[in-house]
């Protein structure tokens, strides 16, 4: 009897509830504190025991929050006017395999922390205002099938190494201010079928160029208006030359068919 009593101690001791841990409590401590939340949607994350103990088994009472064996496996906090920047403490969710904070008001970089989630196979930071560039060290997240980033305001390039998640199924940064080549991997033809991601992954970004996209008329029109400046600077340049040759032929040829000073004043002197 009393060693059936101490085992059910020692489960009690070890259960998921009581060792949540202590990464998932910073990471969503970090999040909590760093978003703005006008609707009170995430109101039961404000005590300090609810955070302390994010977690029971597969369950858990945090809104937006669901575990997996005692782990913080997935968050999901769309379309609730959050604001606010996301916090670098994210990445301490180790386990997270789905992020979606979609559709809010988040403003900021994109944390380059988030490729310590090394198991995160969603991505999904779309409709907000977030700015920067995208972190290229987000290649490290080998597990990542879908990275959803449009209408934001990021700028700079894609990132060749994203090309590189040979996982990735679902990419779509249109609607941002992205600008230069297409990576090549991420529009590579796949068994010459077609491009791996179509245009609609990449539209709304007038600085960007490259296959899937159709040619930008704007930059062929440029080149053109080049091409006619120079061809124009010329003419009017061989026409200045021309003009110029012409008036001095005619000035010396003056010079040629009428005497000089000298010449004059002998022709007006009487002969003697």
């Amino acid at each position: 009897m009393p060693s059936l009593l101490l085992l059910f101690l020692l489960l009690h001791l070890l259960s998921p509830s009581l060792m949540a841990d202590p990464d998932d409590q910073r990471c969503l401590s970090g999040l909590y504190h760093s978003l703005n939340d006008p609707t009170g949607y995430m109101k039961n994350w404000s005590t300090p025991a609810s955070l302390s103990s994010p977690c029971n088994g597969f369950t858990s009472t945090l809104v937006g929050v669901t575990c997996n064996n005692g782990r913080v496996y997935k968050l999901s906090l769309s379309a609730q006017f959050l604001s606010g920047q996301i916090s670098p403490s994210i990445s301490n969710c180790t386990n997270l395999q789905s992020l979606d904070l979609s559709s809010n008001e988040l403003t900021g970089p994109i944390p380059f922390s988030i490729s310590s989630l090394l198991n995160l196979a969603v991505l999904n930071l779309s409709a907000n205002h977030l700015s920067g560039e995208i972190p290229p060290s987000l290649s490290l997240c080998a597990y990542l099938n879908v990275i959803d980033l449009h209408s934001n305001d990021l700028t700079g390039q894609i990132p060749d190494q994203i090309g590189l998640l040979v996982r990735l199924s679902a990419f779509d940064v249109s609607n941002n201010k992205l600008s230069g080549a297409i990576p090549y991997l991420l529009a590579n033809k796949s068994n010459g079928l077609g491009p791996r991601f179509n245009a609609s992954s990449f539209a709304g970004n007038k600085e960007l160029y490259g296959y899937p996209l159709p040619p930008m008329k704007n930059k062929g029109l440029s080149v053109l208006a080049i091409v006619f400046i120079g061809l124009g600077s010329g003419l009017v340049s061989l026409i200045l030359s021309f003009t110029a040759v012409c008036i001095w032929l005619r000035v010396a040829d003056q010079e040629s068919s009428n005497p000089g000073e000298e010449g004059k004043i002998s022709h007006l002197m009487p002969d003697y």
